[in-house]
Formats: C-alpha cells, structure tokens, sequence
C-alpha cells in the first residue's frame, strides 16, 4: 500500500502559508478590530521560539513582551525585535505590561494552566500549547474561564487546522465507512523513563532560574545532565505528560472530532505504569464512550505508544504496515486508516475506487488566532474545544497510573467514582507562593 506522507514540518511550513476556509465556528471573537495586537510569549526558545515566528508573521501583532527563566533562550529576541522587553518572571511582565491584548503559552506542561489563567483573568486572549494544561481539573477551570469572558483562546495543535487531518472528520461525518465501531490510534514516541531519579545536586546554569522554572511544582534539587532542562521535562511526572498527554492531542484530536465523542464512560490501561518519577515508555489504554450519531452503540478507542502497536490482526486491515503514528478507524461500511499528517487512505480499494471525497481546505492556525483577537473571524480549537479534547488525553495519562483497572468517569463531578486513590491525581495542590487565583 502506498499513502502520502507529509513530514510534521512540512505540515507546519503548509500551514504558515495560509489557507483560507475556516473549519468550525466555536470560538469568540469579541475583541473590537484593530490594526495592532499587542501580544506577549512566555517563552522564548523552541516551540516558543515557533510560536513567536508564526505569530509575528502576521503584519498585524507585535510582539512587545517576553518572559523565560533562561536568559540565554531570549537573546535572539533582542536582535530580532528591538524595543521587545525581557522578563524572568511571567508574574512580572503581566503585572508591569498593562496595554497587552494577547498572549501565547509555551512553557512545559506544569506552566500551561497557571499562565494561562493568570493571562484570562486580565482579559488578555490566549494562544496555549498542548496539551492544554497538566491536569483534568486545571483544563475544567481554563475552558469555563474562557467562556465566562468570552476570550478568544486557541490551542496549539497546528494540524487540527492542515487539510489532511481535517478530510478525517469530513469522511467520517459524511459516513464514508458507515458507523465507525472501534478506533486504534498510536505513537512511536518514547517521552518516559524507566530509571530511577539519579541522587545527585547539581547547580543550576548561569542565566537560567531554577526556582522560576519549577513554579507551582514542589521544590527540589537541580539536577544537570539535561535531567530536566530543556527538553527531558516531558518524562517527569511532575512536569510533563509523558507521550500520551503530548501526541495524544494531535493524533486523538481528529478521533475526538470525527465520532464527537465526549468523556468516556470507562478507561483501562494494560501495561505497567509509570514509576516514582517519570512517566512509562510504553502505554496501552482503552477508552469505552457513549454512541454518538457516527458509531455503533458505544464505541472502543485504544492508545498505544512507545513500542506498544495494534494487534496484527488490526494492522492486517490497512496491509501490514503502518506509520509511524497515526490511527485506523474500523466502521461498518469500511476502514480508514490515517496516518499522522497523511492522506486518509478508504479500504477495501475496490469499494472506494470511484468515491468521491469531499474537498477540504485548510487554515493558518496561527493568523486564524490573530484575526479572531482582531474581532475577525474565529478560532477552530478553542479551549471550549480543546478543554474537553484535552481532559480526555489526560485521564488516560491518570489512566496508566493503575493498570489492569477498569477506571469509571464521572465529568460533572470530575471523579473516579470506583478507585478513590486515583482522585488524587485530578488535580494538583500547587506550591505556597505561586497560588493562582481561580486554580
């Protein structure tokens, strides 16, 4: 079987360069239409530093304010946006800059949430990474906080608005394999760590604020070797989301739009967790969720990343082989498989040989954000969208937790009704002095 494959950077360089159609009206686009939007990052170096250059590549925001805790991270800033101003402490420039209109997340994960909502309770617009926030209970907070200020607000995941991921949807919506029965998404990503934490004290770099970085999460010992700083947060329990709370909001997000699905009725995750530090390399977990108008009564969804796959007998349906990442939707008139930012592929070929697909365009999700902040239009992952998408993601995260449980889901009570023990994970206490008002 042959299928296109679009490279994760291709798809963000087709992205930048501006489709036209929008993909769904969910957001609020209350802010009056200007010719400048004067927006601030929280973060300055890689998915921030992206961010930063996909946003300002709107003629219409200016980019006024920075704040990272590494300084070393924002010196391209100063060349490339004179006048920019630098902080150390997003509690600093959102308290000394009062003209901003908007605002980009782009911290690791544990930051998400209480940037975030600092940023919306000063009426500032939100462009917030993935996953959403860290927790179940801060992606609640941030979506009903939106609401209730009729924010504009958009989550980071980029290919929700690329052509390929959207033609999912319209495929399943359109009814192109029947009610879909059973879905099986995955990721041969590997952000965990089967090591204990290394007993060690290290000091932390010149330039860098060890203390800023932890922000709400305990206090601990710096350790070096890249333990945590840059990019190995992601592993930690306390930081990150492991694979599943990352990659789960790009490849689930085409899932969770296309069956429109909610929260799930049960969870079970199969394989051994993670342990007292860091998240698990490999993760196996089933979502069961109510019918909805595009499945058969309820409906299976099952995780898998690291070096966990779709059982052969799955994989055999789309020929054996399969990408990367991606995801394989079973219905009762066909399959579809979709690998991650590729063309969905219709199976058996016969049956589909004369389909007709319907023709979707895509969107910048960057400059959607900006014109809608400008009072233009509106966002397509909103966090009355993304919210929902991620609480989602991350109960199967809480999920891996305790394996070989079924894991019953009360959302309007946001509880695990039959393992009290997992409650603990719900939501987070967050460390004396760095208190978030409304978390």
């Amino acid at each position: 079987m042959t299928d296109s494959r679009i490279t994760r950077r291709a798809a963000l360089k087709t992205a930048a360069a501006g489709f036209t159609a929008p993909f769904a009206l969910r957001s609020f686009a209350t802010a009056a239409p200007s010719e400048t939007v004067r927006h601030a990052s929280f973060g300055a170096s890689g998915m921030a530093g992206q961010d930063i250059r996909a946003l300002t590549a709107s003629k219409h925001l200016k980019l006024v304010a920075v704040a990272d805790v590494d300084q070393h991270n924002s010196a391209w800033i100063k060349k490339e946006f004179p006048g920019c101003r630098i902080y150390d402490d997003y509690r600093a420039l959102l308290d000394k800059e009062k003209n901003l209109d908007s605002v980009n997340v782009s911290t690791p994960d544990h930051m998400h949430a209480p940037i975030a909502m600092t940023a919306m309770q000063r009426g500032l617009h939100v462009y917030g990474q993935k996953p959403l926030t860290q927790t179940i209970y801060e992606a609640r907070r941030l979506t009903e906080v939106a609401g209730e200020k009729k924010l504009v607000t958009q989550m980071g995941i980029q290919i929700h608005s690329h052509p390929v991921h959207k033609q999912v949807v319209e495929l399943v919506h359109a009814g192109a394999i029947g009610k879909v029965q059973e879905v099986h998404s995955w990721s041969g990503k590997s952000w965990g760590d089967t090591t204990p934490k290394p007993a060690q004290k290290d000091a932390p770099p010149a330039g860098f604020d060890w203390d800023k970085w932890l922000g709400v999460a305990a206090e601990r010992p710096f350790i070096g070797g890249e333990y945590y700083h840059p990019g190995n947060w992601r592993k930690r329990l306390d930081f990150g989301t492991g694979t599943f709370g990352d990659m789960g909001c790009h490849i689930l997000d085409p899932v969770f739009g296309a069956l429109g699905v909610g929260n799930p009725l049960t969870i079970r995750s199969e394989l051994p967790g993670p342990n007292a530090y860091n998240w698990s390399l490999d993760v196996q977990a089933k979502y069961v969720f109510p019918g909805t108008p595009y499945t058969t009564g309820t409906v299976g969804l099952t995780w898998y990343n690291g070096g966990a796959r779709p059982p052969r007998e799955i994989q055999s349906l789309v020929g054996g082989r399969i990408s990367d990442q991606g995801s394989i939707y079973i219905g009762t008139g066909g399959v579809m498989y979709s690998p991650y930012i590729g063309n969905p592929v219709l199976l058996p070929t016969d049956r589909f040989r004369e389909y007709k697909r319907p023709t979707v365009k895509g969107d910048d999700h960057y400059l959607q954000f900006v014109e809608a902040v400008r009072g233009n239009g509106t966002t397509s992952a909103p966090f009355s969208y993304a919210g929902p998408l991620t609480e989602m993601v991350l109960l199967g995260c809480l999920a891996t937790r305790f394996p070989k449980t079924d894991l019953k889901w009360d959302t309007k009570a946001l509880k695990i009704t039959n393992v009290e023990e997992a409650n603990q994970y719900v939501r987070k206490i967050y460390r004396k002095g760095w208190e978030v008002d409304g978390l």
